[in-house]
């Protein structure tokens, strides 16, 4: 099957990131840092725009980030990431984040984020990505929720500005 070099799968984007949990990521309480699984949810994100745009890429915002359960010392943390939407220059990503008992292989989600990334040409400057194909029911779900968001971030920044 010839590939159309302008248009991309949602799958072609998949990132697994998977790090397990230790005393240095913790409170006192032996719960992971908020902001250590932020970290890990921006690398695992860029890895999926970076594959899509095939290019360096850069924050530009997180969209959302919501944390259901917590993450302990001793857990594997799973970090799922694929790109759901893309403008001219810019990628929303999803990650959901998993927690695993690595001993039990009882495993949770945990969180679930929305981040956007601009892809850069070797010159740091934004440069066009492929275009997305959408081929399942739950991707096409998602790009329609990624437009929706997409579509509120421009009228927040429109009214930041104005």
């Amino acid at each position: 099957m010839t590939q159309d070099k302008e248009t991309k799968r949602c799958s072609q984007s998949q990132v697994t990131l998977s790090v397990l949990m230790g005393p240095q990521d913790v409170n006192r309480l032996g719960n992971v840092h908020g902001g250590v699984i932020m970290k890990l949810v921006d690398e695992a994100g860029a890895l999926a725009a970076m594959r899509h745009a095939q290019s360096s890429v850069v924050t530009v915002v997180i969209d959302s980030m919501t944390f259901m359960e917590p993450v302990y010392v001793g857990n594997l943390l799973v970090c799922k990431a694929e790109v759901t939407y893309v403008g001219n220059t810019s990628m929303e990503a999803r990650v959901e984040v998993t927690a695993e008992d690595p001993m039990t292989g009882e495993a949770k989600i945990t969180n679930k984020a929305y981040l956007v990334y601009v892809a850069l040409d070797q010159n740091g400057r934004p440069h066009p990505v492929p275009r997305l194909r959408y081929e399942t029911p739950e991707e096409k779900k998602r790009a329609e929720q990624a437009r929706a968001r997409q579509e509120y971030r421009k009228r927040q920044s429109a009214q930041e500005a104005g």
